[in-house]
């Protein structure tokens, strides 16, 4: 597992996919990990680059220093921003459970304009009451989280759910309780501290109207009711949410195959293939395959004759085909490697080049050029492994 140093704290991350895939931020709930999203993560890879981090006193981050004041959303933001520069992203997609909801509110309402889009899950404008929250400081700075985990960790799951697996319950009490008290209980006082009630939907502008916005509750969520997410879809001007039945506190420990296949089909693009892919989005993944220098310098030489090519083959190749999770960039690097390799097209180096950015293998191209040679015809794959070697391929 990777750490970073962030305004001088330790904070443990993972970064996991394709670096040319788009990037997606999951963000876990109090009291728990970045391990949350476990069940989740390698499906996601598929489509997305996924990275994952812990909260401050969770997991592997250190604790929050005290004498750097009291913990805002807006601080909690500011390390996911940080995160998403460490992967280069200038935009990403957004999920958070609970009080990684809160973060997700926070990005929608001060930060828009780098979100492609926001999933908040089991969260709200407001969770519980001031009182509440900081009663449960007090109790967990004074008794200590393990002692307070038998109290909070049942909440977080349905009942069928701990009954047909004890274990899940007794496992997130252990992991509870290794978390540091005083970071969790300043998380609490911001949760009694902070509302987001009239700083989303009309009242954040335009900008945040804009960012496409997915609610998930569970059915059997004590702490984030289906009625809270109705508040916070009501406070946004979204649809209504979904809510997962029998699912309590955390759907991706207990529907994560529901979980994944919402996100994919409301994050990926091909979800709107009635109405076509947008240039916008095959221009995104245009830029994010061949590199933004590439894509930079084919645009500027583009003539009044070619241009209305350049954005067919932008909407065409890189909007419908290469935008399309059906496949993710590293099988569709093969195919068109392979097919290129066996008509002799001059496009072929382009994506020798492009293979080597996404991160395919010697062995995998090897693979792909001995596939030519059997089916397309030794010289073709002859040609094609000349040319590899020409642009650096092969030790």
């Amino acid at each position: 597992m990777p750490f970073v140093t962030l305004d001088g704290r330790t904070v443990a991350y993972r970064l996991l996919g394709g670096d040319t895939q788009p990037l997606l931020l999951l963000a876990h709930p109090l009291g728990m990990s970045q391990a949350v999203w476990d069940s989740v993560v390698t499906p996601l890879t598929r489509r997305f680059r996924v990275l994952t981090w812990d909260l401050p006193g969770h997991g592997a981050s250190a604790g929050w220093d005290r004498a750097r004041g009291e913990i805002t959303p807006a601080a909690l933001a500011a390390e996911a921003l940080a995160l998403a520069d460490l992967a280069g992203a200038e935009r990403f997609h957004f999920a958070g459970t609970s009080i990684g909801g809160v973060i997700g509110q926070q990005l929608l309402s001060a930060h828009p304009e780098r979100l492609y889009s926001a999933t908040l899950t089991n969260t709200g404008a407001v969770i519980g009451s001031a009182e509440m929250w900081q009663t449960r400081a007090e109790r967990v700075r004074s008794e200590g989280l393990a002692a307070m985990s038998a109290e909070i960790v049942p909440r977080w799951f349905a009942p069928a759910s701990v009954e047909a697996d004890p274990a899940l319950a007794a496992g997130w009490r252990l992991a509870m309780a290794r978390n540091e008290a005083e970071s969790y209980a300043l998380l609490c006082e911001m949760l009694g501290r902070h509302t987001f009630v009239g700083r989303l939907g009309a009242n954040a502008g335009a900008a945040t109207q804009a960012v496409p916005l997915t609610l998930i509750g569970g059915s059997e969520d004590g702490a984030t009711p289906p009625a809270t997410l109705a508040a916070l879809a009501d406070e946004c001007g979204a649809e209504a949410p979904t809510i997962f039945d029998g699912v309590g506190h955390v759907p991706s420990l207990e529907a994560p195959a529901r979980l994944v296949e919402l996100l994919l089909a409301r994050l990926s693009p091909a979800a709107s293939r009635e109405q076509g892919v947008d240039l916008a989005t095959g221009m995104e993944t245009r830029r994010a395959v061949l590199g933004a220098d590439h894509v930079a310098r084919a645009t500027q030489q583009a003539s009044s004759l070619d241009r209305p090519f350049q954005q067919m083959i932008t909407r065409l190749a890189w909007g419908e085909l290469w935008s399309d999770p059906d496949l993710d960039h590293r099988e569709r690097s093969m195919i068109t490697t392979a097919i290129l390799a066996a008509l002799g097209r001059e496009e072929l180096t382009l994506h020798l080049k492009t293979a080597r950015r996404i991160g395919l293998s010697e062995a995998e191209l090897r693979q792909v050029l001995m596939h030519v040679a059997v089916y397309a015809g030794v010289p073709a794959a002859n040609h094609a492994f000349a040319l590899a070697k020409q642009h650096g391929w092969g030790g």
